[in-house]
């Protein structure tokens, strides 16, 4: 029987009393998944009988958890985001923006009948958590904390890390999480995604057995469905009538009729710099993402020469400085920036910041996936070289040590790690043996050497 952590008394039921969905009883499911975990304990072959045990998309979840190398018997412990890390990120996601719907939709009449909110940005992280102080306690030590992890692939099976690897709605009751910790819990996620289809967040209502009802997966999808509204409207607002998708121009002076209260801007990747203004999201040029990152890394300010040094070995003049701050001003606004020295004065949360705070937290596996490629990779700016350098060491040493099979999976998945002959090594050390995945490793790490050797003859030939 499944106890109800956010209601303090064991909701007893009779199997059946709730459907689920059609033809299943909860009763059963519960048995079924208990089944299923004991299989799990043996292992081996054994995980064979799984299926029969457990719905398809469960099933399917649960085969990631066990490749990825998650224990089902993990402890929670107290990695995350946390404090100022926490409210700075959390400030600077776009999920923020449709914060007031989720509020009026949820929020107030979830919490009288003891059950809690949670919403989860893109990745799986929990941003805020809502409900009684007494509940949100309750639920604290099954996992759901604001700042912690819920993707699959650091909890195994639940809601909103399902949510996060497929894009579809999805409930998940008491044992079929793959976590022990989190069998008293039962939760109902929607995916929430901006007006170009890409995931922002998950809102998820969470409980006891009474979240299994239809009713209540419906009702996080409605809320989902307004919030995706809410975010296109605000969206469409920044274009002019008639226009299918708004230019820069006509975007940067949207942005810069309004007054920000606070901004972010994303430089993490190949993809063109991204400015958040209140929720809203604008191209922005390489040159003008360098001068705003650069400023929020010297948060006591910059001088015109100081300025020109980063953004250029050559002799940047101050004229040509403050041409391009004058332009900047023209985008954001000219309240955002200080003069004299040159600094800012609305908060601006960068994406290198969030990845700097995960790694101080200790959480690599939430670094790795923050981590969607080099800071502004085509900038040649010594200043922006420099904290490129500095985050891609710092993150390639953190994976290295961690000794994390997930991490290091997710690390040689991606274009910097693809041939990183030593953390394919270290990748190998942190697999069984007797897996097949370790007879791929070894593999690939056969072919980097292979090619290592070639490279190395090939250079010799040459007289390198």
């Amino acid at each position: 029987m499944v106890s109800n952590p956010t209601g303090g008394e064991a909701e007893q039921y009779r199997a059946g009393h709730y459907g689920a969905e059609p033809g299943s009883q909860l009763g059963a499911l519960e048995t079924y998944a208990a089944q299923a975990h004991g299989y799990l304990a043996l292992g081996g072959d054994r995980l064979n009988q799984l299926a029969g045990l457990l719905r398809p998309a469960i099933l399917e979840s649960w085969l990631r958890s066990v490749r990825g190398g998650v224990d089902p018997l993990d402890d929670l412990d107290g990695r995350g985001l946390r404090g100022g890390d926490l409210q700075r990120y959390r400030d600077g996601h776009p999920i923020t923006a449709v914060m007031p719907l989720v509020d009026k939709l949820l929020l107030q009449d979830i919490a009288r009948i003891g059950l809690i909110v949670v919403v989860a940005d893109q990745f799986g992280r929990v941003l805020s958590v809502h409900g009684t102080p007494d509940r949100v306690a309750a639920v604290a030590g099954t996992g759901l904390r604001e700042g912690d992890d819920l993707s699959e692939r650091r909890v195994g099976t639940n809601a909103v890390g399902l949510v996060v690897r497929t894009g579809r709605p999805v409930w998940v009751h008491g044992p079929e999480h793959f976590l022990q910790r989190m069998h008293q819990i039962t939760g109902a996620a929607a995916p929430v995604h901006d007006p170009d289809g890409r995931l922002v967040g998950v809102l998820m209502i969470a409980g006891g057995v009474r979240v299994a009802r239809p009713e209540i997966l419906a009702l996080v999808k409605a809320a989902a469905t307004a919030a995706e509204l809410d975010l296109a409207l605000a969206a469409a607002r920044t274009q002019p009538r008639g226009a299918g998708r708004a230019s820069q121009d006509s975007g940067a002076a949207a942005l810069a009729d309004r007054a920000p209260t606070r901004l972010g801007l994303d430089v993490l990747g190949l993809g063109q710099p991204q400015l958040i203004s209140d929720g809203d999201r604008l191209p922005v040029s390489q040159r003008q993402a360098e001068i705003m990152l650069l400023l929020a890394e010297h948060t006591e300010g910059l001088s015109a020469d100081h300025l020109a040094l980063l953004l250029d070995d050559t002799d940047l003049d101050n004229a040509t400085i403050r041409a391009a701050m004058s332009r900047l001003r023209s985008v954001v606004g000219a309240h955002v920036f200080g003069s004299r020295p040159y600094r800012l004065r609305v908060p601006l949360v960068t994406d290198v910041e969030a990845l700097r705070a995960a790694l101080d937290s200790g959480d690599v596996d939430a670094a790795v996936r923050l981590y969607t490629g080099p800071v502004l990779p085509r900038s040649t700016a010594p200043g922006v070289v420099d904290i490129r350098d500095e985050l891609r060491v710092r993150l390639r040493t953190a994976v290295l040590r961690s000794g994390d099979a997930a991490v290091l999976s997710r690390w040689t998945a991606g274009a910097e790690g693809r041939d990183d002959t030593p953390a394919w090594v270290a990748y190998r050390a942190a697999v069984d043996r007797g897996s097949p995945l370790y007879a791929q490793i070894e593999a690939k790490i056969r072919v980097l050497d292979r090619r290592l050797g070639a490279d190395a003859t090939q250079m010799q030939r040459f007289g390198s």
